[in-house]
């Protein structure tokens, strides 16, 4: 294996990992496919030599941990990351239950740091690695209906921007993925959810949003495998990017959020500037 690097990717089950995983194996890397289902990720992604299909779930740190040993024991090392198991919660913030709304936040913000917590004393001991967290335009671009799912990539763009400065002393790179709307399996039954309680206030509103939401499903714009290609592609990047903003629906809300950004700034410079303490 010393010629190859080693992928470690969750969330290969189902979705835009599976991609990820066929993607990776189909460059020459070596596979750890994770996943809740052991059996599903071994069929999704199909048979190779360079495979490990390793029982992972990502919400419970002794889980990471211990998939973490098993790929460090069949390969030796891990080289990549990719943390991009989660799912979707969708309503508007009063009608999402706290329970609700706390499970979000720990499948797709608390996952990704049980794994990579588990991941990192490999990664320094190597003194090399990458951690690539899949994110998503609403981890930027906030909207209505997607508050939770939005406070939980909101909270992952903010840990691995962080997290870039305590890591690159041991030669280890960090790159957030930023996807638009890719047909994958996240607007499907099995990986959204909606809001359990209901409030007259928004009931018509709910009504005309659920069903937009589901119509959406299968109808995305974007090709995930091609996106598993390319990030193939930026994973081999010496320095890889920071950031990738992954579609053209995705590029052209970021750099609408960029100028409201500057926009902001700019109305308020004065009153911005002038807050410092009056020296004596």
């Amino acid at each position: 294996m010393a010629d190859k690097k080693i992928w470690f990717i969750t969330g290969a089950g189902r979705g835009m990992g599976v991609d990820i995983a066929r993607a990776a194996l189909a460059a020459g890397r070596a596979v750890v496919a994770t996943g809740r289902n052991i059996e599903g990720v071994a069929e999704a992604v199909g048979e190779a030599d360079d495979l490990l299909v390793v029982e992972l779930d990502i919400t419970s740190p002794a889980s990471a941990e211990a998939a973490v040993r098993t790929a460090v024991d069949r390969f030796g090392r891990i080289d990549v990351l990719v943390n991009n198991a989660g799912n979707f919660l969708a309503g508007f913030f009063e009608e999402l239950s706290p329970e609700q709304f706390e499970q979000q936040l720990a499948t797709n913000l608390g996952g990704p740091l049980n794994v990579t917590r588990a991941v990192l004393p490999v990664m320094r001991e190597q003194h090399s690695g990458h951690i690539i967290t899949i994110s998503s335009t609403a981890g930027i671009v906030g909207q209505e209906f997607c508050s939770a799912y939005a406070a939980s990539k909101f909270g992952v763009e903010g840990w691995m921007e962080s997290l870039r400065f305590e890591l690159e002393p041991f030669g280890i790179h960090t790159t957030i993925v930023e996807p638009g709307f890719f047909r994958t399996e996240l607007l499907t039954k099995e990986s959204t959810a909606y809001a359990a309680l209901s409030i007259d206030d928004y009931a018509e509103r709910t009504a005309e949003t659920r069903p937009a939401w589901e119509a959406m499903s299968g109808q995305q714009t974007n090709d995930p495998a091609k996106l598993a290609n390319a990030l193939v592609t930026i994973a081999d990047e010496e320095p890889p990017p920071l950031r990738w903003v992954a579609g053209a629906d995705a590029v052209a809300a970021v750099e609408q959020k960029a100028r409201e950004l500057l926009a902001q700034v700019d109305a308020y410079r004065d009153l911005s500037s002038s807050l410092a303490v009056d020296e004596s």
